[in-house]
C-alpha cells in the first residue's frame, strides 16, 4: 500500500494541539475558490513521496522527542481520498502512543473513509459554508456529506475542531454565520471553532500552474470583519 504524499512538515504548530508532524496528502475532489494549495488537487500529479504507512511512520518517529506533547496530523488535499493508507498510518501511530488528528472536509462518508475514525483522536473538520445553496458554487461539490460526517463524529464521540474560512462576499454573511453557530451549538463533540481569515498568499501557485485565480480582485478579509465573525460564532462555541 503506497500513499501519495505532497509534502510533510516536521514542526507544525497550527494543525492540532502542540507540535505536530503534518502529512499533506496528494489529491482533492473539491475546488474551493479560496484554496491556497491548488498543487494538491490532482491525485495523479507528481508528488514528493510515495511511501508505505510503515515508511511514513519511520519518518515520523524520527521527530518523536519534538512531537511527544503534540502528535501527527494528516491533511491535504483531502486525506480521505487515500483513506485506507491514512487508516493504517494512524493505526501504527496509535500503537506508538502518538496522538492522531485528521484534517478533512468530510466530503467522503464511505465505509473506508469512516473507518479512518477508528484511529483518529481528533478531527479538524473544515466546514466551508452552512448555506446549502452556496456550497456547490464555493467548492464545486454538494454539501450534504460534511453534515453526515459531523453526525458520525457525534455518534463516535470524537473531539472535533471546526474550521471555517471567512471570505469577503462569500462566507462573511452575518445570517449564514449565525446559522452555522446555531447548528454547531448542539454538537457536543465540537470543542471550538477556528475562524480563519481569507488571504491571498496562495495566488502565486495559480500563476505557476497557469490557472486562473477564482477570486481575482477579492481583498484579504479586513480585521473588523474577522472580529465580527468571531463575535457571532463565539456566542455558540469557543473560537480560536
Amino acid at each position: 500500500m503506497l500513499g501519495r504524499i505532497h509534502s510533510v512538515e516536521s514542526f507544525g504548530t497550527v494543525d492540532g494541539p502542540g507540535i505536530r508532524f503534518v502529512t499533506f496528502m496528494q489529491g482533492c475532489p473539491l475546488r474551493c475558490r479560496y484554496c491556497h494549495n491548488p498543487d494538491t488537487w490532482d491525485a495523479g500529479a507528481a508528488c514528493q513521496y510515495e511511501w508505505t504507512p510503515e515508511e511514513l511512520l519511520a519518518e515520523t518517529v524520527r521527530y518523536r522527542s519534538f512531537i511527544a506533547n503534540g502528535g501527527v496530523t494528516v491533511t491535504g488535499g483531502e486525506p480521505l481520498m487515500q483513506a485506507d493508507f491514512v487508516r493504517e498510518y494512524f493505526r501504527l501511530c496509535v500503537s506508538e502512543g502518538l496522538h492522531t488528528a485528521l484534517d478533512t472536509s468530510g466530503i467522503y462518508c464511505t465505509p473506508s473513509a469512516l473507518s479512518v475514525l477508528d484511529y483518529a483522536k481528533l478531527v479538524l473538520l473544515d466546514i466551508k459554508t452552512i448555506n446549502a445553496g452556496l456550497h456547490a458554487r464555493l467548492t464545486g461539490v454538494e454539501g450534504k456529506n460534511p453534515r453526515r460526517f459531523l453526525d458520525e463524529l457525534e455518534t463516535r464521540g470524537i473531539p472535533t475542531w471546526v474550521r471555517h474560512v471567512v471570505v469577503p462576499g462569500w462566507t462573511d454573511n452575518e445570517a449564514d454565520l449565525e446559522a452555522l453557530g446555531r447548528f454547531l451549538e448542539s454538537c457536543h463533540m465540537v470543542e471550538k471553532i477556528e475562524v480563519l481569515p481569507y488571504h491571498t498568499m496562495g495566488v502565486f501557485k495559480y500563476q505557476q500552474l497557469d490557472l486562473p485565480y477564482p477570486l481575482e480582485g477579492v481583498e484579504p478579509l479586513p480585521a473588523e470583519r474577522l472580529q465580527m465573525a468571531r463575535t457571532i460564532l463565539g456566542r455558540y462555541k469557543p473560537v480560536g
